[in-house]
């Protein structure tokens, strides 16, 4: 007879309750033996293990079991008497490990709201080392993958057929990854009643602390995760003297992985970094009603320009320049060849990183043609490929390859990439494009792990004519200045995925528009005039800038456009003679005024056809003119990233206001998107 069964019978004897002094130091005991079963992996034996009268937990929700849990305190050593406690690990919660108070003389488990309890603190570090020891589940058969397929085309079908509903359906789905999801309460013949261990937040002070106990206590108190998520550090866009410095360039972005970030950041009650917040990739986030250019027309956008009154200062304007792109039909689309590269390192093994890729790529397959081919490669430690290219019609042979893989190991995105990148070129053929999808946290760390260093293999790939496109998963320590290194210089795009929600709209919705390309190196470049604009600045864009003589020069990569992208980019300028000039005039300064004073400047833009090595030139004067329908709604988003990244430039406007106008200029709206920024805004004034 165990030591649980020992126990079991004590209970079932009636013995009586111990003291206050033998809970103690059974307590005591219990710690001791802990730390012993941590020194020696072969007295270890989990919980699930352990003989009871019936199964302690059943699934509580599609994705959560009590075998993906890992119990860490074992019922030899922990379960001492009938208030005593043990230990189990979460993996779908980011708050770390569970503790639970044991009550075995009660006849229902619930797993809910902490109660009182004695709470045992143990490092989560260890509870993170046993995780990884434990075997992973084996690869499911074809007949779950082929219903996996047609659940997959089920959500398809339902997004087409009300999508506002179903992109609420698939945002709950994707709670089942958030870092706040609990399990559903459920009551189980054992009696446990739940309470969480305090989980640590990473930094060396506590790493070698022994065990100990602390007093009874209502609710264990959880610190927050470590986050050591690393962005690229850029300053404001300044404010520029027309006549000193009359030409702006850059380079566009459709990158959208800053909102979403943003979102899942406001959304998870976290600190919020301001180098986190790119204003150009919230305001790119959303649709906006432009005029797409004519299907005859041999250029592939049109061009929109506008000036309103800026909101947070009533003396100056916001120009604002769009572009829209074509969307030619989907039959008209030339065959695809896509390299799934799939980071599979250890530190992609929380439920919101791996898993939550797997449930994306899965969607994305009911919107590939069957003529399209899939292949796939992993990286972690040493690259290999899993997949060989295999038709997109054949969903079960990919599902199956997709649900084979598991966290493990370090993560070597160098070797990923140049493996990747061999099996796209074996792909190629005439008329077709070929892409590289990598799906990662961004933590490379063995290889190439430096964003200069990555800079420069990826350039060297470049001109192959294979596109490179990031998804970006999970937090912690997500390097999203590796991931922009990599979109940037791989003419591709950076998308971030929270949620199934996301996953819909980055690879179902905006399919065409994040794999086939219809531009590259788009870059613009606006000449103020200063007889009528004594001041500018761009707002955004600032990891995207290019000198002046860039612009000219085709060698000099840009941003691309897929089919259907819009970009939109907003400037405040200052009117000549306006009391918010920041400047004063110089003394010395010639006259340089241009003689139409009914244009604000010149707008250019370069582009290449994809395959070119030629740019070609598109040019208009920018004039007066007044859309607020059309810009309002940018304006406030690019006032709400303002705030978030504590600008200088916003005077007293706030997050109210930013919330009444982005209200007021909401306008269409089907997918809800813009609905859901204003609650994020008014989430975000709540925390102020």
């Amino acid at each position: 007879m165990n030591d649980l069964e020992k126990l079991q019978a004590a209970l079932r004897d009636a013995s009586p309750a111990p003291d206050a002094d033998a809970k103690a130091e059974a307590l005591r005991m219990a710690a001791e033996n802990f730390a012993r079963i941590q020194e020696s992996q072969s007295a270890a034996r989990p919980m699930s293990e352990a003989p009871t009268s019936g199964s302690l937990w059943k699934r509580t929700t599609a994705m959560f079991t009590f075998s993906n849990l890992r119990p860490v305190l074992y019922a030899t050593s922990c379960l001492v008497v009938a208030g005593a406690v043990f230990v189990a690990y979460d993996p779908f919660n980011d708050n770390g490990p569970a503790i639970y108070d044991a009550d075995l003389s009660s006849d229902e488990t619930v797993l809910g709201e902490p109660e009182p309890a004695i709470v045992l603190e143990i490092e989560e570090s260890t509870v993170q080392n046993r995780l990884r020891a434990e075997p992973k589940a084996e690869t499911r058969s074809t007949q779950d993958a082929t219903k996996k397929a047609a659940t997959a085309g089920n959500l398809q079908q339902s997004m087409a057929q009300n999508p506002q509903t179903a992109h609420r359906d698939l945002e709950n789905e994707g709670q089942l990854y958030s870092s706040t999801t609990k399990p559903k309460m459920r009551t189980q013949p054992g009696a446990l009643k739940g309470v969480r261990l305090k989980s640590y937040s990473g930094d060396a002070s506590h790493q070698k602390k022994p065990l100990a106990m602390t007093a009874p206590q209502d609710d264990a108190i959880i610190a927050p995760q470590p986050n050591n998520d690393q962005f690229t550090a850029a300053p404001e866009n300044p404010v520029k003297v027309t006549a000193e410095s009359p030409v702006s360039t850059f380079s566009i972005d459709v990158d959208t992985a800053s909102y979403a970030y943003v979102r899942s950041t406001l959304l998870n009650g976290g600190q919020l970094r301001p180098d986190a917040v790119r204003i150009e990739e919230m305001i790119n986030y959303f649709p906006y009603d432009y005029a797409a250019p004519a299907a005859t027309s041999d250029v592939p956008f049109s061009t929109d320009i506008s000036v309103t009154k800026t909101p947070w200062n009533a003396d100056t304007n916001l120009v604002r320049i769009a572009i829209q792109g074509k969307k030619p039909a989907i039959e008209d689309r030339p065959p695809l060849n896509l390299v799934f590269l799939i980071d599979t390192s250890g530190s992609m093994q929380d439920a919101n990183k791996l898993p939550l890729l797997k449930q994306s790529f899965a969607l994305m397959l009911t919107e590939l043609r069957p003529t399209d081919q899939v292949a796939i490669v992993t990286y972690a430690g040493s690259a290999g490929t899993v997949l060989e290219p295999t038709n997109a019609g054949d969903t079960a042979t990919i599902l199956n390859a997709l649900d084979s893989l598991n966290a493990g190991g370090s993560t070597a995105g160098g070797a990923g990439l140049r493996a990747a990148y061999a099996l796209a070129d074996q792909m190629k053929a005439e008329g077709e494009i070929s892409r590289v999808l990598l799906a990662t946290d961004g933590d490379f760390n063995v290889g190439i792990n430096n964003p200069n260093d990555l800079k420069t293999a990826i350039e060297k790939n470049r001109d192959s004519g294979t596109y490179l496109s990031v998804l970006g998963f999970g937090r912690g320590n997500y390097r999203d200045d590796m991931m922009q290194t990599l979109a940037q210089n791989g003419n591709g795009t950076a998308a971030y995925i929270d949620t199934l929600a996301e996953a819909q709209k980055t690879l179902v919705d905006n399919l065409s528009g994040a794999l086939f390309p219809i531009a590259n190196d788009v870059k613009i470049q606006v000449e103020f005039n200063p007889a009528t604009i004594a001041e500018y600045r761009l707002i955004g864009y600032e990891t995207r800038a290019l000198n002046r003589e860039d612009f000219n020069n085709d060698a000099v990569d840009a941003g691309d456009i897929g089919a259907g992208h819009q970009v939109t980019a907003l400037y405040e300028v200052t009117p000549v003679g306006s009391p918010a000039i920041l400047n004063d005039p110089l003394r010395y300064a010639a006259d340089t005024a241009a003689s139409d004073s009914s244009e604000l400047g010149f707008f250019k833009l370069r582009y290449k056809t994809p395959g070119a090595a030629e740019s070609q030139l598109i040019t208009t004067p920018i004039s007066r003119s007044d859309t607020p329908a059309n810009t309002g709604f940018a304006a406030a988003i690019a006032g709400f990233g303002q705030l978030l990244k504590g600008s200088k430039y916003t005077n007293s406007w706030t997050l109210g206001d930013a919330i009444t106008l982005a209200s007021e200029t909401k306008g269409t709206d089907p997918y809800g998107y813009r609905a859901e920024a204003i609650r994020l805004m008014k989430l975000a004034k709540a925390r102020k």
